[in-house]
């Protein structure tokens, strides 16, 4: 049969141990004030996916371990690092000393459009991404320096975080490993 769907037992997946100690991608996910707990799960399914080294989650953000976020998470929230900050601006300041380049994920004045975007090999990358209504705080945009812009070409512009973070993350993980090669 041409084209069968893969069994789950056919998937080669990684136990939650086994991704915990797996190598990282070098790059680091920040939630900035998301209201929707299963916007929240999904990213920790992407994540996981991509084995993101890191999320952060900013101000009203909430936190594992909670049912809606669950649902959507089916467990990821196990085999991804993350951790509560409240705020978002001293973060991203502190990630900048460290030497971590910090795109905020958001449309601005000077943003690099993502086709353009190239990720820097052997450093980190941390991408800050917005409440689903406001966007990424102005602060925090100023203190990232650097912003990435999606390409959109319809009437609304915007994407639901969830898509944002998967269409990133996507992108960021596909041109570091042809870089790699």
């Amino acid at each position: 049969m041409k084209n069968r769907k893969l069994k789950n037992s056919e998937l080669g997946r990684k136990s939650t141990e086994e991704a915990m100690q797996a190598p990282r991608t070098p790059l680091i996910i920040i939630l900035d004030n998301i209201r929707s707990l299963n916007n929240i799960g999904s990213v920790f399914r992407t994540a996981d996916a991509f084995l993101i080294e890191k999320i952060y989650l900013c101000g009203i953000t909430a936190t594992p371990p909670h049912k809606d976020i669950h649902k959507t998470a089916l467990g990821a929230t196990d085999s991804v690092v993350w951790e509560y900050r409240e705020d978002a601006v001293e973060l991203v300041k502190a990630l900048t000393q460290q030497g971590l380049e910090v795109h905020a994920i958001e449309q601005a004045e000077g943003a690099t459009y993502l086709n353009e975007y190239s990720p820097t090999l052997g450093g980190k990358t941390a991408f800050v991404l917005g409440n689903e209504v406001k966007g990424v705080q102005q602060a925090v945009v100023e203190a990232a320096g650097k912003v990435i812009e999606i390409p959109q070409e319809g009437a609304k512009h915007s994407l639901n975080i969830a898509v944002t973070t998967g269409v990133v993350c996507w992108d960021f993980y596909q041109k570091l490993m042809a870089k790699k090669r």
